[in-house]
């Protein structure tokens, strides 16, 4: 039986990486392994520049209506939005005429999950009467939700005395990749996980890296997935993956059994540092394993979309997709990883984001996660946090076309306040990409606003889409955190620092207002998850003195929305 090794030790020592930045501060002695393993880009004089969208211009508004037009029947939701931003009462008739029809359709064909974000993205544009003639909203919400598992189960308020209940609501994953040859001898390839259950129809939970090769549609070899429950070695039961997020390492899998346990859902957004907590899973395949330990951190930057909790219980190989229960037996996180040279150092996804998403996984397949195409931080009036400043925005994007502007505060998402990046991915997490959503935001002027914004998909690799479609002079403010303009008429790549955004790489590497930089060259690894800049700089914090360094980043970040 071959394990897998621990997700940690790939995928999340990596990502701590963005935890320290001064790992990636690095000067120029990465220029070797940067060389070696990098290729180079094309010239940043292709980039488009950054745009505003003027539709009282013919050209510009002839072009949006044929785009409006060659939407209709692929994404009709999307030249809805287009033409509403337009305000073609023409178009803005046909547009939500189609995506009446889409709902109809939908509505037809039972395809509630396309139906109630159509819906939602109808009455959000401002045709609420038109989406009610559909369906009305209550009744949308009943047949949405009505079969999601894991809404049934109440929370405990008492405290366990007998652990033995809890183990049996647990399985061990078991994914059979068949036989793997090896300098001429065949090994049978095994992946090992754990699970829980979250409803009587035989749904359970587990990690996305635990059945990542089932789904993967580049897999070309054999795979079948397998349970066995808690006290019965012997007996494996088939399963089936229904839905699964792979940027949130979730899975929603489901077999033909009355499962001897349900668990509970919690509300991890309840924990403190220091509460207790246990562990239940197949460390290296020993069934029915508990752990317990405490919280140690609840807001460790291990995902790109949101903070995962740190625990200290004692997880190994074969724990990823194992429930993380409190005192009374609810579930509050989901193990998934956790560093096996560093014994103590172990982390877990907090349940509100399986509750957050659990619809979407449950109407199947792979849950793609949107995002507005922005980065920011969150904006502070003395103590108080009071909304999320938008520092940058995509060329195109959606906040482009709505008219917000750089240096605007997000202050409310779907008429929910955010003022932290975990806010507003606690919102987002609950969509699909391809939907209309409303946003309230504050001017520079502190003019308080709204528009509707269409979410897209978020790239595997947002920071090298922010490059590659902007110009280097802009894309430095959500790279690495430098806002800079033009020096020189005659060389291109010569800028002076207006700003440096605070706790950014730059910052951390000892950059300021009015440091004269020139770009040198930029290059990115192999799979465009990490990028290399070469600079000459005068540094006013080191006496203006010449030198050549160089800046690394990761290409996803927290701060991407």
């Amino acid at each position: 039986m071959a394990l897998k090794i621990f997700y940690l030790e790939k995928t999340v020592k990596m990502k701590l990486n963005k935890i320290f930045k001064k790992i990636l501060l690095t000067g120029i002695a990465l220029c070797p392994f940067f060389m070696a393993s990098c290729s180079s880009t094309k010239n940043a004089a292709t980039k488009i520049e950054n745009q505003e969208f003027d539709y009282t211009q013919e050209d510009i508004r002839n072009a949006e209506i044929e785009r409006i037009k060659g939407l209709l029947i692929s994404r009709p939701v999307e030249a809805l939005w287009r033409a509403v931003l337009l305000g073609d009462e023409e178009q803005i008739k046909v547009t939500s005429s189609y995506v009446k029809d889409f709902c109809a359709s939908s509505l037809e064909q039972k395809d509630y999950l396309e139906l109630y974000f159509a819906h939602k993205s109808l009455c959000n544009a401002g045709f609420e009467k038109l989406a009610e003639e559909i369906i009305s909203k209550k009744e949308l919400d009943e047949l949405f939700f009505s079969k999601i598992p894991g809404q049934n189960v109440k929370k405990s308020s008492s405290a366990l005395t007998n652990f033995s209940t809890c183990i049996s609501g647990t399985v061990t994953v078991w994914v059979d990749l068949g036989i793997k040859v090896r300098m001429g001898m065949g090994y049978a390839d095994r992946v090992i996980g754990s699970g829980f259950f979250i409803d009587e129809r035989g749904y359970f939970i587990t990690n996305h890296h635990v059945i990542a090769d089932v789904v993967n549609p580049k897999y070309e070899g054999y795979g079948k997935v397998f349970i066995k429950l808690a006290g019965d070695e012997d007996t494996r039961i088939p399963a089936k993956v229904v839905g699964w997020d792979s940027v949130h390492d979730l899975a929603l899998l489901k077999t033909e059994i009355t499962p001897p346990h349900i668990f509970a859902l919690g509300s991890s957004s309840d924990l403190r540092p220091g509460d207790r907590v246990y562990a239940i899973g197949s460390p290296l395949g020993l069934e029915s394993t508990l752990t317990s330990g405490v919280v140690s951190s609840t807001n460790r930057k291990l995902f790109t979309t949101g903070s995962v909790l740190q625990i200290d219980a004692a997880v190994n190989s074969g724990n990823s997709g194992g429930p993380c229960i409190d005192s009374n037996g609810n579930v509050q996180a989901i193990v998934f990883a956790g560093i096996e040279k560093y014994q103590g150092l172990n982390f877990a996804i907090p349940v509100e984001y399986l509750k957050q998403e659990l619809a979407i996984l449950y109407y199947g397949g792979l849950r793609r996660v949107p995002w507005i195409g922005a980065y920011g931080h969150s904006y502070k009036a003395g103590t108080k946090e009071i909304g999320l400043e938008v520092q940058y925005f995509a060329p195109g994007s959606a906040l482009s076309r709505a008219g917000v502007k750089a240096g605007d505060i997000i202050t409310a998402v779907e008429g929910i306040p955010v003022s932290t990046m975990d806010e507003i991915q606690s919102v987002l997490r609950t969509y699909v990409p391809e939907t209309i959503i409303k946003c309230e935001y504050l001017t520079k002027e502190r003019e308080k606003k709204s528009c509707i914004l269409y979410l897209t998909e978020r790239p595997k690799s947002p920071g090298y889409a922010f490059y590659q479609g902007d110009t280097i002079q802009n894309s430095f403010v959500p790279l690495f955190g430098i806002s800079m303009i033009p020096a020189s008429t005659v060389n291109n790549k010569t800028y002076l620092i207006t700003d440096v955004i605070a706790g950014s790489i730059a910052d951390e590497s000892g950059f300021s207002e009015n440091d004269p930089i020139t770009v040198g060259r930029i290059q990115f690894n192999d799979d465009k998850t990490m990028m290399f800049c070469e600079l000459s700089v005068k540094r006013r914090k080191k006496g203006y003195l010449d030198m050549t360094m160089g800046l690394s980043t990761m290409l996803d970040s927290p701060y991407y929305f």
